[in-house]
């Protein structure tokens, strides 16, 4: 079933989106302030956010910023601002779409389904030299690694491997990119979505990647550093 949280400070909007959205068989937690909603976005990892602004610990705006260092969730922000220059900043942030208050449950449940339909699709590589995103369905094996990114389920020698979905994510643009060199811009760009998050993000996901794989950085096998450049995934010979 698809999860939402709903990230909301104001307890009767809160409970009356949770009954709305529960109401249409959706799996729904929510947070009334940021840090909650970080914390659930990290270990709950849900399919979509609902993103109030007028959070009591942080604006919203800086929340959305700190879930895309954390995920690519789908994030529709609840709004009352209705400035032209705050939604385009917002979208800019990492927003996939926004509503502006009030809105009826109509609109939220239509605009909630669109964004969960443009974001889940299937993974994207780009073709050497071509810089163009290319669709692909179909299983990647690189030696004893298997990977399918319909199922979003990876094996290593028959092993099913626990990932989060931001390793997933990361392993997969990698291996559809086996044996090219890809700098953390790039990977910040293409998987996080993003470019202003901290490059050391990457380490630290490449890092539990390294360890699920069964590797360490000065032993690699899959995930070899090419130290001023970036990271590429080896296709075993």
């Amino acid at each position: 079933m698809t999860s939402v949280l709903v990230v909301e400070d104001d307890p009767a909007i809160r409970a009356s989106l949770i009954e709305l959205l529960a109401g249409h068989q959706l799996v729904v937690r929510s947070s009334p302030d940021g840090f909650g909603a970080l914390r659930e976005v990290a270990q709950w990892q849900p399919d979509a956010v609902v993103l109030d602004l007028g959070l009591p610990d942080l604006d919203g705006a800086d929340a959305l910023k700190m879930i895309r260092g954390l995920s690519q969730v789908p994030v529709l922000v609840a709004t009352a601002r209705d400035d032209d220059a705050e939604i385009i900043k917002l979208l800019n942030a990492g927003a996939d779409d926004y509503l502006v208050k009030p809105f009826s449950g109509g609109q939220l449940l239509a605009r909630l389904t669109a964004v969960l339909r443009r974001c889940n699709s299937p993974a994207r590589t780009l073709a050497p030299g071509d810089g163009v995103p290319k669709m692909n369905h179909e299983p990647l094996v690189l030696g004893e690694l298997r990977i399918d990114p319909l199922a979003r389920t990876v094996h290593l020698a028959g092993r099913e491997i626990g990932l989060t979905r931001r390793e997933f994510d990361l392993l997969s643009f990698l291996a559809l990119n086996a044996d090219r060199v890809i700098s953390k811009r790039q990977l910040l760009a293409e998987v996080w979505r993003q470019t202003y998050v901290d490059e050391q993000t990457v380490d630290v996901h490449l890092s539990c990647l390294r360890r699920k794989l069964g590797e360490r950085a000065a032993r690699p096998r899959f995930l070899h550093t090419v130290r001023g450049v970036g990271v590429k995934l080896v296709s075993p010979r």
